[in-house]
């Protein structure tokens, strides 16, 4: 059985294989549906999925080996900070187009707005060189409604599901961090991370709650970081840490929407609203928001560490030293 390994936390022209992979990516997926390209259909971007499938198709019996794993792997489901999901590394044992591959599923499930940022702050954590240094694994078979794709390395674990995991938003729990500085503590303003707009827009809500509120709200502490443990869903609608958002005002929830939606904005639009639902369909009033005393890079009041967690949903950030964050999403805390 593999398992994961983890480590401390600290050709062609590109156009060429983009040309490549939007038709070699259609031809995997209308061979999966059974049916011939209309006229027009070649010029369509591929998305992630049929991505997948195009990279699965293109794997050898060697590489399977490698990279292949079942759909019912319990490796599927875990997630971390700085790991490897197989023995395998894109730069050492994947052909060049295969990588290109790789990096336009990676691409595709995120907005336009943050795909190329997203992606640079992924390559620049890298301890190995890029995308080159990160692992993949593909479970099941893509085209048999069973099949998952995940990407993990330094800062980040990302999943692509075609929502073969059923109740799960982005098929699963997800990582991402970013070091944007070359010493492990930025400074409190986090000049060039990609991610730390999230907390400046969670502490605007901070700025909204009144002081009854804002005792409420912060706490000594958060959770502490322990791999798949930190995203561990407890079913409960009540006592959480922080402050419920039926105690807020309509206005005060409102703004706390349009904070998530924010959250979700690096994200693809069909990742993003499926979160949403979830969310909702789960109780948006059931929800607690906590920021933490601990952590306050700088001591200037903005907190670094924060969290909303509800009975089947749990964003926990940790800006401190530099960023990392922990983002778990499901119908029900059990499924």
């Amino acid at each position: 059985m593999n398992t994961p390994f983890v480590c401390p936390d600290h050709g062609p022209s590109s156009l060429d294989r983009r040309g490549f992979l939007k038709t070699a990516a259609l031809a995997a997926a209308t061979t999966v549906a059974g049916r011939i390209p209309l006229l027009g259909e070649a010029s369509r971007k591929p998305t992630s999925e049929t991505l997948v499938a195009t990279f699965h198709k293109s794997l050898s019996a060697e590489q399977r080996g490698l990279f292949c794993l079942p759909f019912d792997h319990p490796l599927r489901l875990q997630v971390d900070n700085n790991w490897f999901i197989t023995k395998g590394r894109l730069g050492k044992d994947l052909s060049k187009d295969q990588q290109q591959m790789v990096r336009e599923i990676f691409l595709g499930l995120h907005s336009p707005e943050y795909a190329e940022r997203v992606l640079k702050a992924t390559e620049h954590d890298s301890e190995q060189g890029g995308l080159g240094g990160c692992s993949v694994a593909v479970f099941g078979e893509p085209g048999t409604g069973k099949f998952e794709f995940v990407l993990t390395g330094r800062h980040v674990t990302r999943r692509c599901d075609g929502d073969s995991v059923e109740g799960a938003a982005f098929g699963g729990p997800i990582f991402y961090g970013h070091q944007a500085g070359s010493d492990d503590e930025e400074r409190p303003d986090h000049p060039d991370n990609v991610y730390w707009y999230q907390s400046k827009r969670a502490n605007e809500v901070f700025q909204m709650l009144d002081g009854k509120q804002r005792s409420v709200a912060l706490v000594d502490r958060l959770r502490r970081e322990h791999a798949t443990e930190t995203v561990k869903l407890t079913g409960l609608k009540t006592g959480q840490p922080g402050i419920p958002l039926r105690d807020l005002s309509r206005d005060q929830r409102d703004h706390v929407r349009k904070v998530m939606a924010d959250l979700l904005a690096p994200f693809r639009k069909a990742d993003a609203d499926e979160a949403m639902k979830l969310v909702e369909a789960n109780g948006f009033d059931d929800l607690h928001l906590a920021f933490s005393k601990s952590g306050d890079l700088g001591g200037d009041g903005v907190w670094d560490v924060w969290q909303i967690e509800g009975p089947a949903m749990l964003w926990y950030f940790r800006g401190s030293p530099h960023v990392h964050s922990w983002v778990n999403i499901r119908r029900d805390a059990g499924a």
